[in-house]
């Protein structure tokens, strides 16, 4: 009998793990008749603030809206630069280009491939004034150098936003990754640590301003229902996934837990192996949304472990400033390149176990030691 196919990500495992719970909340919301911004998203909105340290959440239809909306939030508009990586997925840019900015793209560190503190410093110095914001994006359940990130944008007088839609949880210099700049984005996509059974967004910030007006863009603009103030837009939690995802929230110190053992067992299974293991960078605890490792020969690992029944990821191959719809032939950042051209994604995620984790990195290593 053939072994078990081992996924990147399994939301159907995370579902299984807490069906009872889950089924229970769906039955609630059934039951109440309520299923538009009712007491599940109201409750929802306080925990996961809650879970922040204090402030404000406003939940929103995806992840992506809820990176337009903050920027908009924030003062964002046409004509303004945000200053962002390019080794991310297109919903960064997307949110950007959505309100008729224009992203300027930021070299990455090549050990922990986040945005480098340094190369936006020379960004902003170059823009002179021009960045409006920038979106620090903390890839792989891994915190960028938010203190130094922000210190630098509050020299250029730009705003924060963080893109956590990967770092449910992560900290950094002890503080979570969500609270460091003006606000931040969340993605409830049934994959990320905090997974909805289907799509969902949240806003988190301090600033009871800019919480205000994401609540009154997501919903058309209303304080008083049917009058619009200012021009906003449909972008609702609806009151399933808000019951699902009150559930799952109180199971995430769990998972991200199982996440850091699984994390450690392949750090400790793969020392020594010819492949670039991730780097933590000093200060960060995180929350091992991807395992990553890098190797030029990324393609032929993919096909032989795919053909061993793992199926690994590639998380992100091409440069948004490659992509056909964002392309700027012009702009090289040799680090960013090298990333998307080597890193390759191993199964994590909380269905796995310790052994499931051995038959990767000893596939892994069968394959690095092949002739």
């Amino acid at each position: 009998m053939s072994e078990e196919v081992l996924l990147t990500a399994d939301p159907k495992a995370g579902f299984a793990a807490h069906a009872a719970e889950i089924r229970s909340a769906i039955e609630r919301v059934l039951a109440s008749g309520h299923y538009i911004l009712g007491p599940e998203v109201a409750a929802f909105e306080r925990e996961f603030a809650a879970a922040h340290g204090g402030g404000e959440c406003v939940t929103v239809a995806n992840g992506t809206d809820a990176l337009e909306l903050a920027l908009s939030a924030l003062g964002v508009g046409a004509g303004d630069r945000v200053a962002t990586v390019a080794n991310t997925v297109s919903a960064t840019v997307a949110a950007i280009e959505q309100l008729g900015a224009r992203p300027v793209f930021v070299e990455i560190d090549p050990a922990t491939m986040l945005m480098a503190a340094p190369a936006l410093e020379a960004v902003l110095a170059r823009e002179a004034g021009a960045v409006k914001a920038v979106v620090p994006v903390h890839l792989y359940g891994q915190p960028a150098d938010l203190p130094a990130i922000v210190a630098a944008a509050r020299r250029h007088g730009a705003r924060v936003l963080e893109d956590c839609a990967q770092s449910h949880g992560a900290t950094i210099a002890g503080r979570p990754a969500g609270t460091w700049g003006d606000a931040a984005a969340y993605s409830f996509y049934p994959t990320k640590n905090l997974g909805a059974l289907g799509d969902g967004g949240a806003v988190f910030t301090r600033d009871a301003a800019v919480a205000e007006r994401v609540r009154l863009l997501r919903q058309y603009g209303w304080r008083t229902r049917y009058v619009s103030e200012i021009a906003g837009r449909n972008s609702r939690l609806d009151e399933l996934q808000a019951a699902v995802l009150r559930v799952q929230l109180a199971h995430l110190g769990a998972g991200n837990a199982r996440r850091r053992e699984l994390a450690a067992r392949y750090l400790a299974q793969l020392a020594g192996a010819p492949v670039r293991l991730p780097a933590v960078a000093p200060g960060a605890v995180p929350v091992w949304h991807q395992f990553t490792v890098r190797t030029p020969r990324r393609d032929a690992l993919l096909a032989f472990l795919a053909g061993r029944g793992i199926r690994a990821g590639v998380l992100y191959p091409v440069p948004l400033y490659r992509q056909p719809a964002y392309a700027d032939p012009a702009l090289l950042l040799p680090h960013t390149e090298q990333a998307c051209a080597e890193v390759i994604c191993l199964p994590v995620h909380p269905g796995l176990d310790l052994a499931d984790v051995d038959r990767v990195a000893r596939e892994v290593i069968r394959w690095a030691s092949a002739p």
